[in-house]
């Protein structure tokens, strides 16, 4: 392999529109993930996305690009040799914003706070990437393919301690809003340094390097990718806002917002050997019969007495005399 011409090295350190234009591909899908999260959240929407591997596989695809680029760019930085000042620089606000992402979400969200998310994952990759730029792409390349098999391959019940979760070894993850772990995804960021690496040393890198977005849709990419970490951090907070305030003119969805009680009550159901069909028709009718009265309130605020589950159980056993077969 040819190593990187002067003029390619010169260059590597400059602002690349393509790189701010991938970046920028990958804040707005990630604007479209939480979107869709705050909808399913708030019970706006009938889906749980948290539930649908389509949408599980997308969020880890916007993850899995966010750390890919973040190696291109630790590659493409360096280039000349480490520039410790601007490294420095960068580690504090990635870290300090990760930080932040912590302490918000641990009082927004204390039962699944993110202590280890996406911008936890970039700061500590950076540090643990930093040995890897005097590496061979291939040498670096076959550390990414240890990184990523490492879960399958190490993966223990004795690992499940919350001070060693950050790793991803556990048989179990813990419960938080964003978990991107060591292992796998800082395989990730290994091969986007490899992919840095290899593409300075390309002889159509100077063309790539030169490429300028000049339409409007690559200059809104653009300016996404280079306001990548503040649209990150405040993206959420205008995204729920907005919603809240939906929420509080329409109400939640009544699919969604009944879908905790139909759950139990179908399990319930199901256990005294009735039929699926028969349980789910069963369970629609008990909530429509509450919805009727001031006791579905109740309901959703779990706030059931005795009284009220004396009731609830004489509205199931006459949608079961309607509903039986």
């Amino acid at each position: 392999m040819n190593s990187a011409s002067p003029q390619a090295k010169a260059l590597a350190s400059q602002r690349w529109d393509a790189i701010d234009v991938a970046r920028g591909v990958a804040i707005l899908a990630m604007v479209v993930y939480h979107f869709s999260w705050d909808l399913s959240f708030l019970k706006l929407i009938e889906t749980n996305i948290v539930e649908v591997s389509a949408w599980r596989w997308f969020a880890r695809s916007i993850a899995g690009s966010f750390l890919l680029l973040s190696g291109v760019g630790l590659a493409l930085a360096h280039a000349q040799g480490f520039r410790r000042k601007a490294f420095l620089r960068r580690l504090a606000k990635v870290g300090g914003a990760a930080l932040a992402i912590t302490l918000v979400t641990f009082f927004a969200f204390p039962d699944s706070y993110i202590f280890f998310g996406i911008l936890h994952c970039i700061a500590v990759s950076s540090v643990l990437a930093l040995p890897f730029r005097r590496f061979n792409p291939v040498i670096t390349l076959a550390s990414a393919a240890f990184f990523l098999a490492g879960p399958w391959i190490f993966m223990s019940p004795t690992l499940d301690q919350p001070w060693l979760d950050w790793l991803g070894l556990g048989s179990a993850d813990p419960v938080t809003n964003d978990y991107v772990p060591i292992f796998p995804w800082f395989g990730l960021v290994l091969i986007g340094l490899a992919l840095g690496k290899l593409l300075l040393a390309h002889k159509d890198t100077m063309r790539l390097a030169h490429w300028r977005g000049k339409d409007a849709l690559s200059r809104l990419l653009m300016f996404a990718g280079r306001k990548s970490l503040p649209i990150y951090l405040i993206h959420q907070i205008i995204l729920l806002a907005v919603l809240y305030g939906v929420l509080q003119l329409t109400g939640p969805n009544p699919v969604a917002e009944a879908a905790p009680f139909m759950s139990e009550c179908e399990a319930s159901c199901r256990s005294q050997n009735s039929q699926s069909t028969t349980c789910q028709a069963v369970c629609s009718c008990v909530v429509g019969t509450l919805r009727q009265s001031d006791l579905w309130r109740r309901v959703l605020n779990d706030n059931v007495g005795p009284e009220d589950q004396t009731r609830i159980s004489r509205a199931a056993q006459q949608c079961l005399r309607e509903k039986a077969p």
